[in-house]
């Protein structure tokens, strides 16, 4: 028995745990895919901290997402669309039926409760002459031309070729009782939920700069007195911030952000601000490190957790991109920071008791799925509360081992994983599987494709060069303006590093894979090496000229990454893979999905067309009803078949022969 494509189906996740008020039980949900409607599920569950008893609140084909419980504890409220439509939806904890709370023609975006339990914030998206919840009435039999109104006009995973519509979120506030609807915001512009102070009298909101670009980043964040309507802006800066929340004595608020100095490459860091003296400190500033979950993945879905949460002591509690790893970490006002979960894992959610010794986490490393634990801080002890994937548990996983060098004043970290079925003596196939971002990390948790690729007999090499996070500020920005310079030379050296160190290894028998940046680099690696023997790209860039006109975050993207812009085509040219197609000799797999807005189809279409044309090997694959993300969270069956042209392709060049 081994790991299959056919295994995906069966892999659940484990989410978003939300602690009661009392702390004596808690909510968290659970996503599956629904292999009969190919698509998802994500049900409710609650879990009784005294029994560990596990019971499941929602059920059908539906799915919930921000789930919260009212300020006394007797209810949890959630997101649910129904006939399309996202709407707030509550349950008693005391069981029945989720009742519907809002019904609103364009349903409601996120939300949160007042601490009086009687009401609820609501963010909407308002079209232009709408009010608040109402939707424009349109006409299927007549369609309108589309006005592109500015720069960032279309959006991967947007439905209606991912063109943005003429919408702001605004705010509103919604009576329960009597579904009176009092709105905060108007202006033509977007308003986010941030937080609210546990006293009531104050919201925190993110309001976005009129006319301002994608890559503008700047941020406003403002307080909203909940009575007079009155703004303060506390928050007016360059960069990028969020992710607000009030200590419990309502005097502090912590938010995550950078101020942009490395464009999207910039580390996040802790800040707070004091409300008395109106003075902000970055409390993680010494810490050269990412706040924050960049750990790339396949089977966590949906998770929602806030990356921040306060102790009754005024410390607080965050995740922490580091090493490959995310781990928790404690930080106290004046700046100190110690870890608070081990190394070699991913907690990728996670709740905080009031007291700070406690904690509820979801958990993954590289041969355990991911379930929900509760964890002594003080001790370091844990217990398992659920056991979702226990049956998967019971598969051959490889465990992966480390590879590490010094490179170019660097030092480079990967991971290489065994084939499942090895045997000392003999040879193996190695396959190379670079990650997108570039500013992301493969790191400590369980990922599908790499064990399945194990399990079909392939060494799987995968690794973080420069660009990916979790190494230090210097080392995620090293990659900008040098794309297919240190960053491919980093993951030709660990290839080397693999093969100096381990003798299964068949040089002659090399594959090379990766999506979106990894599909950049796999297209960049075959028209500048012989040395493998197969590749595989994935919703790739093939050309930068054409990108930066194309894609929904090509011109700043563009320009941040590459350092060039439409002036200066030649450098573009320089870094496209496409320049070099005449020397890529190693048969290719293009694969696509066809609403992708990030990575356009043409990017895939160009190279094969060229390739083609040149009498190259090359096969390309076209994925329908899919954007950029279908890896992860597109059709369940696409995913599938996805993973069958992978394993069919490998095996036709690397175990043969």
């Amino acid at each position: 028995m081994k790991l299959t494509k056919e295994h995906l189906v069966q892999i659940q996740s484990v989410a978003n745990p939300v602690l009661s008020p009392n702390e004596a039980e808690a909510v968290f949900v659970r996503t599956m895919m629904n292999k009969e409607e190919n698509t998802y599920n994500t049900h409710l569950f609650h879990v009784d901290l005294a029994t560990e008893a596990v019971t499941q609140w929602t059920f059908g084909n539906t799915s919930v997402k921000s789930v919260q419980w009212s300020p006394d504890g007797e209810t949890v409220a959630f997101l649910q669309k129904i006939k399309d439509v996202q709407q707030v939806f509550s349950m008693s904890r005391r069981g029945g039926e989720p009742q519907q709370v809002t019904d609103f023609a364009a349903g409601v975006s996120e939300f949160l409760w007042h601490p009086c339990g009687t009401k609820l914030w609501l963010e909407a998206a308002v079209a232009e002459g709408c009010l608040f919840g109402e939707k424009p009435v349109q006409d299927a039999k007549f369609p309108q031309a589309y006005e592109v109104p500015h720069l960032k006009y279309k959006q991967d995973g947007l439905s209606g070729h991912g063109l943005k519509q003429p919408v702001y979120k605004q705010i509103a506030c919604l009576t329960i009782g009597t579904k009176a609807v009092e709105v905060f915001t108007t202006e033509a512009v977007n308003h986010t939920l941030q937080a609210i102070s546990h006293d009531g009298t104050q919201l925190v909101i993110a309001k976005q700069i009129a006319e301002q670009q994608a890559d503008d980043f700047s941020t406003i964040l403002m307080f909203i007195n909940t009575e007079t309507k009155a703004q303060t802006v506390f928050l007016q800066a360059d960069g990028a911030y969020g992710q607000v929340a009030y200590s419990f004595d309502d005097r502090y608020i912590a938010y995550v952000g950078h101020d942009a100095t490395y464009k999207n490459a910039t580390q996040n860091d802790l800040y707070v601000y004091d409300r008395e003296t109106a003075w902000t400190n970055n409390v993680t500033i010494a810490m050269d490190m990412h706040i924050g979950d960049a750990v790339i993945g396949d089977v966590q879905q949906c998770i929602e957790t806030p990356v921040i949460h306060w102790t009754e002591l005024n410390d607080l509690y965050c995740q922490a991109s580091v090493m490959g790893d995310v781990r928790l970490y404690y930080v106290t006002l004046d700046g100190a920071v110690y870890p608070a979960s081990p190394e070699d894992e991913h907690v990728y959610s996670y709740d905080v008791f009031r007291s700070g010794n406690m904690a509820l986490a979801t958990i993954s490393n590289p041969t355990f799925i991911g379930e929900l634990f509760v964890l002594d801080i003080t001790t370091g002890e844990r217990r398992q509360l659920t056991y979702f994937n226990e049956e998967l548990q019971n598969l051959p996983f490889s465990t992966p081992e480390q590879i590490i060098f010094a490179r170019d004043g660097f030092t480079v970290y990967g991971w290489l994983l065994k084939p499942v079925q090895f045997e000392t003596g003999e040879k193996y196939p190695l396959i190379v599987n670079i990650h997108g971002g570039p500013h992301a990390m493969y790191g400590n948790t369980f990922f599908h494709e790499m064990q399945l690729l194990a399990a079909e007999g392939y060494g799987v090499l995968y690794m973080n060069p420069r660009g990916s996070h979790g190494y230090s500020q210097a080392f995620v920005d090293a990659v900008r303006g040098d794309y297919g310079g240190g960053d491919y030379a980093d993951i030709l050296a660990a290839l080397d590093e693999a093969i100096a160190q381990e003798p299964w290894i068949d040089r002659e028998r090399l594959g090379v894979m990766g999506g979106s940046y990894g599909g950049f680099m796999t297209n960049w690696i075959v028209g500048h090496s012989d040395r493998f023997k197969a590749a595989v790209t994935l919703r790739s860039i093939s050309n930068w000229t054409s990108f930066y006109g194309v894609s929904d975050i090509g011109y700043y993207f563009t320009e941040w990454q590459i350092g060039a812009d439409m002036q200066d085509v030649d450098k573009l040219w320089q870094h496209s893979p496409l320049k070099y197609a005449q020397s890529m000799n190693t048969p290719l797999l293009i694969l696509h999905s066809e609403e992708d807005f990030r990575c356009p189809i043409e990017q895939a279409e160009q190279l094969y067309v060229t390739l083609k044309r040149m009498g190259k090997d090359v096969s390309f694959v076209r994925f329908p009803k899919s954007n950029h993300n279908m890896s992860r969270t597109g059709i369940p069956s696409l995913r599938q078949e996805r993973l069958n042209y992978i394993i069919n392709w490998f095996a036709q060049h690397l175990l043969v022969g």
